[in-house]
């Protein structure tokens, strides 16, 4: 399979460890994870910031960065909600970049997306014997419908204690520039989420979106809690290691 990785900001320049664990996740399945060197911001911050023509040149520059690939995969619902619904806003005055886009829009999977769905894995025998609470980001679930597949990966890992986060729909408050732009509203909505995560009095606090576990580890850190976060990539593959 032709796969490449689309890495993104937060993974590639803050949280590396989270690429790592996706590339050694797909090579346990055969898969050899191709890194285009021209990948970039997917163009979200710009595009809702308002800056378009900026948020079109980074679009057109994912777009020709995976031209060639079978597959694409991204550690983030966002990125991949980007792609999937406003690229064609971006280009709905470019017939060629339109198609280019609605290609790679097919073929553009979040990570959890991609195991269950196009590989049909759900069962990395992984062992992660930890009390767990799993956040759904708004893009993966509103945009890209991501709801069941990170709790079928969770629910097959041996002992895992899974408790469900109290509103785990609401939002963390980060939002990309909503936090920037709106700090006093972000600080509140992520000091809600942090309260709701210690009410589950779990160890780790697991997503898909690495924006918003670190909006939600910063109030946590802030609190003195020691709550760890982690990416679901880095959960499963930390637990496929403790197997070996």
């Amino acid at each position: 399979m032709n796969v490449s990785l689309f890495v993104t900001c937060l993974s590639d320049a803050v949280y590396p460890r989270v690429g790592e664990a996706v590339a050694r996740l797909c090579a346990r399945y055969g898969i050899r994870l191709r890194f285009p060197d021209g990948q970039t911001c997917c163009g979200q911050p710009a595009f809702n910031s308002g800056y378009w023509d900026a948020a079109r040149d980074a679009a057109k520059t994912i777009i020709d960065a995976f031209a060639e690939s079978d597959f694409v995969i991204a550690p983030s619902g966002s990125c991949v909600g980007m792609i999937h619904h406003h690229y064609p806003a971006l280009f709905q005055d470019d017939p060629v970049y339109l198609q280019k886009a609605e290609s790679l829009i097919e073929k553009t999977y979040e990570f959890s997306q991609f195991f269950v769905n196009v590989l049909g894995v759900t069962d990395l025998e992984a062992t992660f014997p930890h009390t767990v609470t799993y956040h759904p980001s708004c893009h993966a679930s509103r945009l890209l419908g991501v709801k069941d597949e990170p709790l079928s990966l969770l629910s097959n890992v041996a002992g895992l204690r899974l408790v469900p986060l109290p509103y785990a729909e609401d939002c963390c408050g980060f939002g990309g520039t909503f936090s920037v732009k709106l700090p006093d509203i972000s600080l509140a909505m992520a000091a809600d989420k942090a309260e709701h995560v210690l009410e589950t009095e779990a160890e780790v606090l697991v997503g898909t979106d690495m924006g918003c576990l670190m909006n939600i580890g910063g109030r946590l850190m802030h609190e003195g809690k020691q709550v760890r976060v982690m990416h679901l990539a880095e959960l499963l593959y930390e637990g496929v290691n403790s197997r070996r």
